[in-house]
């Protein structure tokens, strides 16, 4: 591995006595200790944070796809040994860096707090999660005075989903704003999927070591008509880490749904097993036979069983792919000509998966209330908080703020920065503490 991709924006970082690792265990360390990550076991994965503490939160899933993405890096090993020797890193810890930092970005109320700061940053360069994981890592946490984690520049180059910057990318400037926030159409403020211009600086860093013919191909757009535009292309660590997401989010959460009995064996059997039988896979087809009754019967070991074996059918169909050979590409860089892919009946299986979680559990009537009371929560927060932030933000956040006005930067972005880091409890908290009246003589009140 070339030594350019251990770079870090600061070179000079502490060196401890007789400490031996790796620059990505360090990485790892890193995201581990801080305080970003923490704050995702009180963030909604699914079904809601705090609702009970069977269900994951985004914390839990990190875990389990850090888990997964590690699984993936053996399958690719074992099938590959020679490509996989040349384009790893000795061990996993690469890999579990990035699935248990990839979420560290997401707001709290989900996708609900995700549109209600895009949308109040609609004039100072938008709001995206994986935009926001971005920026956390490299520039908000602590660890270095001005570069955040300070990681090395293949785990950030790992954790770029959407190499282009969010105003390259955008087509909601036509879309008509609401008279207030209550009249918010969710869908019309989705983000598109990629990294702030405020951040432009590190990602032309990170970006740096390619070609000039690499990157504006690692970059390159695809336009859609009324639609945000897509970037096309993602590095291979990039692709582990997000099959290990994916994998997480299609098998895992659907755990969460079934436990609960949030989905009906009913409509699991007509919408994934009647189209996982459709499918010229024979093991598949046996699979099909009884998986139905091992998740929704009471035998807790046969549902484990019937999960572990779907987690591991998509993990070991994983294959290398040369994306100059498959796609007639004429990408330079190794790390970008090669991706981890899913052949054509496993990605249709993942497909079904994934379908399945979101029309039957993201889209339920209860998950959509609790997503649009956070999307209101999280806009009258922000509009409180940029009306009068000398007074209303905490000395942390106010100091990032008048340092940005006094260097005539986006100051808006440490609004969105101070709201997106908050918990779904923090929220709330500080939402009932600012707009709900409550008696002088509450003893709570007089100490706040």
């Amino acid at each position: 591995m070339s030594n350019v991709w251990l770079e870090r924006q600061r070179a000079n970082v502490v060196q401890r006595k007789d400490d031996h690792r790796s620059p990505f265990q360090r990485d790892r360390a890193r995201i581990l200790h801080s305080a970003a990550f923490r704050r995702l076991q009180s963030k909604t994965q699914v079904m809601g944070s705090g609702q009970s503490d069977f269900y994951r939160t985004r914390l839990t899933h990190s875990l389990e796809a850090a888990q997964i993405g590690s699984g993936i890096s053996a399958q690719l090993r074992n099938k590959s040994p020679e490509l996989a020797a040349q384009l790893f890193p000795a061990d996993d810890t690469l890999i579990e860096s990035l699935c248990l930092a990839h979420d560290i970005g997401h707001p709290p109320f989900g996708h609900g707090g995700e549109v209600a700061l895009n949308f109040m940053m609609r004039e100072h360069g938008g709001f995206e999660g994986n935009g926001q994981t971005f920026r956390i890592v490299s520039y908000l946490e602590p660890f270095s005075e001005h570069h955040g984690m300070n990681l090395a520049r293949r785990t950030l180059l790992g954790l770029i989903k959407y190499p282009q910057t969010l105003n390259q990318l955008s087509c909601q400037a036509s879309v008509k704003v609401p008279e207030n926030f209550r009249q918010l159409k969710a869908a019309d403020w989705h983000p598109p999927k990629g990294l702030f211009q405020d951040d432009i600086d590190t990602l032309n860093w990170v970006l740096s070591p390619l070609s000039s013919a690499d990157k504006a191909l690692f970059q390159q757009l695809v336009t859609q008509d009324n639609r945000h535009s897509k970037t096309l292309y993602k590095s291979l660590d990039c692709s582990i880490m997000e099959l290990a997401d994916d994998i997480a989010y299609g098998i895992h959460d659907l755990e969460d749904a079934i436990v609960t009995g949030v989905v009906q064996q009913d409509d699991f059997e007509h919408h994934v097993i009647d189209k996982l039988k459709q499918l010229d896979d024979q093991w598949l087809q046996q699979l099909s036979d009884d998986l139905s009754d091992k998740l929704f019967g009471h035998k807790t070991y046969q549902q484990k069983e019937a999960i572990g074996g779907l987690v591991n059918y998509l993990i070991t169909a994983i294959v290398l792919e040369d994306l100059n050979e498959t796609q007639q590409l004429q990408f330079e860089e190794p790390l970008l000509r090669y991706n981890a892919k899913h052949p054509i009946i496993a990605q249709q299986v993942l497909k079904i998966f994934k379908d399945f979680v979101f029309d039957f559990v993201i889209k339920r009537t209860e998950i959509q209330h609790h997503e649009y009371r956070g999307q209101q929560i999280v806009m009258e927060l922000f509009e409180a908080l940029a009306s009068d932030p000398e007074r209303l933000l905490p000395k942390n956040a106010l100091r990032n703020y008048q340092d940005s006005v006094a260097k005539q930067l986006n100051s808006h972005r440490v609004i969105a920065d101070y709201v997106a880091g908050m918990t779904d409890d923090f929220a709330t908290g500080l939402y009932q503490s600012l707009f709900i009246p409550t008696s002088v003589n509450n003893k709570h009140d007089l100490h706040q």
